[in-house]
């Protein structure tokens, strides 16, 4: 039985791509799953696939950007699926495409990004943690991007704002690792999603591995997190299933 079975997990951008991927592999492990996005038609479908193969899961519709959110996603996803074991601060924005060069950029874009991928993720870790404390255990996973640590022409906006998540996830596992909270940030590349064809339209989705795929890394890393440095910067393309203790530290 999976160390997942009953665990509580909220799921932010859950309705498609990877974080869809990661709610149904969640719950085949018997997790259950709250799953937080603005579009309520996506949502409801996971959800019922979810019920349909007989996993546990509950739909919130909110915008993780907006600052009045937070607390009430928290508060629905306890009283839903109980207080949440595993934080998965996976809903980002890209803003308008095609992307545009820093100079093109308009601030109120700038503010979106900043204001979804990582303020957003913030309001939630402090909204998680005062109920992680109090049980001294506790597990955020922040998904971040390569455009994190690489500067690619017109990812501006989307790079600083993952950069900053990174950082805001190695000061968080300092400051919470006496309580048993773990934080880790996981880049899981490239995926073919309908953000990375927005993105890059002329990419092949072909050659590009599902989130199915990457779900299931991730998975096993949140599996393997008592194994693995607090705060560390994980790469999915550069995770296998480990065997001993010592080699989960897949870090970049």
């Amino acid at each position: 039985m999976s160390e997942l079975n009953g665990k509580s997990v909220l799921i932010t951008g859950g309705s498609r791509g990877l974080g869809k991927a990661l709610a149904l592999n969640l719950a085949a492990k018997g997790a259950k799953v709250a799953i937080v996005t603005r579009q309520k038609a996506e949502l409801e479908k996971v959800v019922a696939e979810i019920k349909w193969n007989g996993g546990r899961a509950f739909g919130i519709v909110a915008d993780v950007g907006d600052k009045e959110s937070n607390y009430p996603i928290v508060g629905q996803a306890a009283a839903l699926a109980g207080p949440v074991d595993v934080l998965i601060n996976n809903a980002s924005t890209l803003g308008p495409v095609p992307l545009r060069l820093l100079t093109d950029t308009d601030c109120e874009d700038f503010e979106r990004a900043l204001q979804v991928n990582t303020i957003g993720a913030f309001r939630l870790m402090k909204a998680v943690a005062g109920s992680m404390m109090l049980r001294q255990t506790g597990l955020i996973i922040n998904i971040s991007s390569d455009a994190a640590v690489e500067a690619y022409p017109s990812w501006g906006a989307y790079g600083a704002s993952k950069a900053a998540l990174d950082h805001l996830t190695r000061t968080a596992a300092a400051e919470l690792n006496e309580a048993g909270i773990r934080v880790f940030s996981i880049d899981p590349g490239e995926m073919a999603t309908r953000m990375h064809a927005e993105a890059m339209p002329d990419a092949d989705p072909a050659s590009l591995p599902s989130p199915e795929t990457v779900a299931e890394k991730i998975v096993l890393m949140i599996e393997s997190a008592n194994r693995i440095e607090n705060g560390s910067r994980l790469i999915a393309a550069n995770w296998a299933e480990m065997t001993k203790p010592e080699s989960a530290k897949e870090v970049a």
